[in-house]
């Protein structure tokens, strides 16, 4: 493999303002740092966590980036902030929240980051996304694929977003 190309996937998670717009904005931000080579559908999910806020809407995103796993971490966290991205508690509402959820097959344990992501597998609103572009990708941590993972998670909610004025009805 190149070492100078990573396969990573991300995780883009809006419930303030336009999220679609948010979703947008964001995929836009990414390069040239990142080139984004696949999309889920975009996916309207219940809050997590903390309950008592607007739904989200999900989306993730596999790309390749010559950025090493920190960099990368401290280039996203950048961009959310340019985005709007404003601090609050955990789990609470945000105009946009982007995570690593796999950087190649790397398991790394270190202060600023754990990959894969510690709770992507407990995430319907991840995994869901995850089955349009990788259903056969094996956690190198649990062993399973996303297709055995999401059959173990709560997916119940969750629901492919149609804009306003959208036919509902995929071609």
């Amino acid at each position: 493999m190149d070492l100078d190309n990573h396969i990573v996937y991300l995780a883009l998670g809006s419930n303030l303002g336009d999220r679609l717009a948010n979703l947008k904005q964001a995929i836009a931000s990414l390069p040239p740092q990142m080139e984004v080579k696949d999309k889920s559908q975009v996916y309207e999910t219940p809050p997590w966590g903390y309950t008592d806020q607007p739904a989200f809407l999900n989306q993730v995103l596999k790309g390749n980036t010559y950025l090493e796993p920190e960099l990368l971490l401290k280039h996203l966290k950048r961009l959310e902030v340019a985005l709007g991205r404003v601090p609050s508690f955990q789990n609470g509402p945000r105009l946009i929240d982007i995570d690593i959820l796999f950087y190649d097959e790397l398991v790394l344990d270190t202060p600023p980051l754990i990959l894969p992501h510690p709770h992507l597998h407990e995430r319907g609103f991840v995994l869901m996304p995850m089955m349009d572009i990788a259903p056969d990708l094996v956690h190198p941590v649990k062993k399973k694929s996303i297709r055995e993972l999401i059959a173990f998670c709560d997916i119940s909610g969750i629901r492919e977003f149609v804009p306003t004025g959208s036919s509902t009805r995929r071609d």
